[in-house]
C-alpha cells in the first residue's frame, strides 16, 4: 500500500512538471529553428505565401490581439473576480489579480527582447523591417483571454457554462492568430511560438490558482 501511495504522489507530482515542459520544448525548437532559419523557416515561409490574402476581415481578427480589445476584456474579469474573492472573506482576495496582471505585464518582458534579440524580417505583406519573432498580438490576446477564463472558470455553476467560457475563449484566440496570419501581419510559426510561450504562461497561473483560489470559492455565498 505505503508503494502504491507514493507512485500515485510521483504521477501527480510529475503532471505539471511536464504541462510546462512540453511546450517550452516546442518553443524552444521553434525559436532555435527561426535564430538557425532553418528547415521550419523555409515551410513556414511557403505556407504563409499559400495562407495571406489581406482583407477587412482578416484585419479585424487580428485587432483581437491588439492591448485596446483584449486588455478591458481582462480588466472586466479582474474587478469581478476580486468582488467575488472578497466578498467570501479572503484574506488575499487581491492575489488573483495580482498574478493575471503579473502574468500580463511578462508578455512585453519576454516577447520585446527575444524580437530584438532573433530580429525575423516580416512577411513580404509588410513594410521592411525586423523583430516579428514571436508575435506580440498573439501573445496579448492569448494571456489576456486565458488568464480571465482561467480566473473566472472555477465561479461558474455549470459544466455546460464552463465549456462555452472555454470555447469562447479559444475562438478569440484563434481568431486573433488565423487574422494576423491571413492579413499577413505574421508568419505562421510568429504565432505558433508564442502559443507555446503562452502555454507555458497560462499553465503556471492555472497552477498557482489551483492551490489558491478553491477554498474561495467554496466558502462563496452561492445565489
Amino acid at each position: 500500500m505505503p508503494i502504491s501511495a507514493n507512485r500515485e504522489r510521483t504521477t501527480f507530482a510529475g503532471s505539471p512538471a511536464l504541462l510546462l515542459a512540453l511546450p517550452a520544448l516546442l518553443f524552444a525548437l521553434i525559436t532555435w529553428q527561426v535564430a538557425a532559419d532553418g528547415p521550419l523557416v523555409r515551410l513556414d515561409e511557403r505556407l504563409s505565401r499559400a495562407l495571406v490574402n489581406p482583407d477587412r476581415c482578416s484585419g479585424l481578427l487580428a485587432d483581437l490581439g491588439n492591448i485596446p480589445v483584449a486588455v478591458p476584456v481582462l480588466a472586466v474579469a479582474l474587478g469581478y473576480v476580486a468582488v467575488r474573492h472578497r466578498g467570501a472573506g479572503a484574506d488575499r482576495w487581491w492575489l488573483p489579480v495580482a498574478a493575471a496582471v503579473l502574468l500580463l505585464a511578462l508578455v512585453p518582458a519576454l516577447v520585446v527582447p527575444l524580437k530584438a534579440l532573433l530580429a525575423r524580417p516580416g512577411t513580404p505583406a509588410e513594410p521592411p523591417g525586423t523583430g516579428y519573432y514571436p508575435s506580440g498580438h498573439t501573445a496579448t490576446a492569448a494571456v489576456a483571454y486565458g488568464s480571465a477564463t482561467l480566473l473566472l472558470l472555477p465561479w461558474l455553476r455549470t459544466a455546460l457554462a464552463r465549456r462555452a467560457l472555454v470555447a469562447l475563449c479559444a475562438a478569440l484566440v484563434l481568431g486573433a492568430s488565423y487574422g494576423l496570419v491571413r492579413r499577413g501581419y505574421h508568419w505562421p510559426l510568429d504565432v505558433v511560438g508564442s502559443w507555446c510561450l503562452c502555454a507555458v504562461l497560462l499553465s503556471s497561473l492555472w497552477l498557482f490558482l489551483r492551490r489558491t483560489t478553491a477554498a474561495d470559492v467554496r466558502a462563496a455565498p452561492r445565489r
